[in-house]
């Protein structure tokens, strides 16, 4: 049995007990007694509220599910469905039009418009190298990635190649043609950049290969500089972005080039969330102190992680501010890390890490607690890097059904303030809107945050799976491929910016877009997430911070806030879509062949990433799909993939054999495509590990699961496995 510490009526287990008072709790002038005293009475007020909600939850599927039994034989009308969600309070009545007010935001949620990380907080270097990706290359984005075709001359090969250099070279040059123009030619054409010394100020000579001089477009797009001996950067702005030009004509790029150009960086990653929740695999309480701990380092600056790759050690830690001097001689610091938002888990799970009276208390307010008292010394100061310069705290909350239950996070959020002693509104709120009560309740959720609130985004996954599981007594529902052809999610799409941007979000807050899940098709990325800036996001996310780099570009091509101005006026998007429940016509049912492909995909889906949550505890993870195509996984993919099966299974367009054998089969393909890893356990060919068994569990009792939420099962079986792991080490 775990040790623990008591404290009144709190059991609070001893590794999290120690992480809080030996290294959150030190320079922050809080007692131990009395943070204890706090959360309890915290616990007192909120527990019951959450328990409330979440049946709630479970009484609104079930007349739902009862709806859609007792029309079953009818002819569906989308008006008389409407009035009964109306009826039954799934939709709510509508307020007066209002404008957020949140205040204290720091400019890369308010003004900056970019991309967005999400990276697995339980794991160092991943958070690290998120936190860094502020700034990235834009010359190793194009030479490490199939920007560049990967094929003939312009292969990378074993060293480096110089005719990929040259097409890196102009590809950044086509960029900083579009993004900072000259009067007269190209950037391709420029012999030197030269910084020209006017007594009181630094201006920018741009010398052409035939001898003429031109200027930039925009002349106040120049901003600041750096020198280091020979080299030197210049540091430019433009649509609120930062572009460094770096010159060293010694380099292995700047040789070869007249102007001496060894790189072109730029402000890439401006905002990551750290995540605690649908990308980490916190079971108990050993993983959640792992948890609050890297995000204590975070806040407190001294995270760090030593590894070691291709026989060399490394340390990975913190990257430092970047130091500029300003075209009329003042000092300019930058910051050199990405701001940080940080994901809390949702209101369904509870966790052993503390218990009140002997039960397990709701993970959600434990998320909210500590994190936001690790957040006191990024707030008081305690650390060499800032930060939040707005002293804020952003906490992304998901998986919220409806403005009830962001109301029971606001009134949480104020709770947890008064606890630690700070001001209201310091901690701010994120509604991820990836559930259907959310989406139809939008306006309203915003509402009850309106102080608070600085994003809302969508999510096709976690939408998707909602949106079966809700109507899953409707019929069955069109294969998952084809469920982002329908009306309802480009109506949910655009009726998630419509909203933010009637309710004031722009200059204020994030509206953002969701994951680009292939991290190694760069080039398709470049050609199509431009559509998000152009959608009226002022961020999206992007797997890796290459990417980061690469879609940035975008932001540079688009004004997010011209976009912003000139959808405010288009019509609202119809909530009639939205409420289009798309189902398979009945004669799709009969094409066996069609089925059972959907099935072996889903199942493949399934299999590659639980395997991995399961026996190694990895909770995102680049999964390789049926075409071998490398995906950014997390449990977002699970849930739409085991709902969709769990369908099909329900309306028997499958039987329970059938999705035996598919699973059966697709185990032996997700072993052999992880068959180069020596830490991997084979699921094949007595299909008895809790691996597979969790992933077939996902499917054939993803109806029972609540809201289809796949964090029960996976917990029970991660929990089981690690017990056992245990016991042979």
């Amino acid at each position: 049995m775990a040790l623990t510490f008591s404290h009144n009526k709190l059991e609070i287990d001893q590794q999290l007990y120690k992480l809080v008072v030996d290294k959150v709790l030190p320079d922050l002038n809080i007692e131990s007694d009395h943070l204890w005293t706090s959360l309890q009475k915290i616990l007192e007020a909120f527990m019951p509220r959450n328990a409330d909600l979440l049946e709630t939850r479970d009484n609104l599927q079930k007349q739902i599910d009862d709806w859609h039994i007792q029309h079953k034989n009818t002819e569906h009308s989308l008006k008389e469905y409407k009035q009964f969600l109306k009826d039954i309070n799934y939709i709510v009545d509508e307020g007066d039009d209002f404008q957020i007010s949140t205040e204290n935001v720091d400019a890369e949620i308010k003004t900056i418009a970019g991309p967005q990380l999400v990276v697995p907080i339980n794991n160092a270097r991943f958070a690290l190298n998120a936190t860094n990706a502020r700034w990235g290359s834009l010359f190793d984005a194009f030479y490490g990635t199939d920007v560049i075709p990967n094929e003939g001359e312009l292969a990378k090969g074993n060293s480096h190649n110089p005719l990929r250099g040259q097409r890196v070279v102009a590809l950044a040059n086509e960029f900083l043609d579009s993004a900072l123009p000259l009067t007269e030619g190209k950037h391709s054409m420029v012999s030197a950049y030269s910084l020209i010394d006017s007594g009181t100020s630094k201006t920018l000579q741009i010398i052409l290969d035939n001898g003429h001089i031109a200027e930039l477009k925009h002349t106040d797009a120049f901003i600041a500089y750096s020198e280091e001996g020979s080299c030197y950067s210049l540091l430019f702005k433009h649509n609120e972005l930062h572009i460094e030009i770096q010159i060293d004509p010694c380099s292995l790029i700047g040789k070869t080039m007249l102007s001496g150009i060894k790189d072109v960086i730029l402000e890439s990653a401006i905002s990551t969330i750290q995540d605690c929740e649908d990308s980490v695999t916190a079971v108990d309480a050993e993983d959640k102190t792992l948890v609050y701990k890297n995000w204590l380092g975070l806040m407190k600056g001294n995270l760090e992680d030593n590894f070691e790759k291709n026989g060399k050690a490394f340390k990975r830690q913190l990257n430092a501010d970047r130091e500029y001097i300003t075209t009329d001689g003042k000092p300019l610091s930058l910051s050199g890390r990405s701001l940080l938002l940080v994901r809390n888990v949702g209101h369904l799970m509870t966790t052993d890490a503390i218990t009140y009276e002997g039960e397990n208390i709701p993970e959600g307010i434990l998320d909210g607690f500590i994190t936001a008292l690790s957040f006191l010394h990024d707030y008081n100061g305690n650390s060499p890097y800032k930060n939040s310069a707005a002293k804020s705290m952003y906490i992304v909350k998901p998986k919220m059904h409806g403005p009830d239950e962001v109301l029971f996070t606001v009134d949480l959020f104020a709770a947890i303030e008064d606890a630690i002693a700070l001001p209201r509104n310091t901690l701010k709120i994120g509604i991820m809107d990836e559930e259907r009560r959310t989406t139809v309740n939008l306006k309203e959720c915003i509402r009850q945050a309106q102080e608070r609130l600085i994003f809302i985004n969508t999510g096709f996954l976690d939408r998707t799976g909602d949106e079966i599981h809700t109507s899953m007594e409707a019929g069955a529902f069109l294969p998952k491929a084809e469920l982002k052809d329908q009306p309802w999610i480009k109506a949910y799409e655009d009726w998630n910016v419509d909203i933010g941007i009637a309710c004031g979000l722009p200059r204020k807050a994030q509206i953002g877009k969701g994951m680009w899940a292939m991290p190694d098709l760069m080039a398709d990325m470049v050609k199509s997430k431009i559509q998000h800036p152009l959608a009226g996001a002022n961020c999206a996310w992007v797997p890796s911070p290459t990417a980061a780099t690469l879609h940035v570009m975008h932001y540079h091509q688009v004004n997010v806030a011209h976009v912003q101005n000139e959808l405010a006026h288009r019509v609202t998007a119809s909530l009639d879509d939205i409420l289009t429940i798309p189902l398979a016509p009945k004669e799709r049912t009969q094409f066996a062949d069609e089925i059972v492909d959907c099935l072996d995909n889903n199942a493949q889906s399934i299999l590659g990433y639980v395997v991995r949550w399961i026996d190694q505890g990895v909770g995102c993870s680049k999964v390789p799909d049926t075409r071998h195509v490398g995906l950014m996984e997390d449990r977002a993919t699970l849930r739409i993939s085991s709902q969709i099966i769990a369908n099909w299974y329900h309306h028997k367009l499958c039987s329970e054999e059938q999705v035996i054998q598919s699973f059966k089969k697709m185990a032996v393909f997700v072993d052999e495509q992880n068959s180069h890893d020596p830490s991997y356990t084979p699921m094949a060919p007595d299909f008895t590990g809790i691996a597979f068994q969790a992933a077939l569990d996902l499917a054939l009792k993803g109806c029972a699961q609540p809201n289809g939420y796949t964090e029960p099962l996976l917990h029970a079986y991660r929990r089981k496995q690690k017990l056992i792991d245990n016991n042979i080490h």
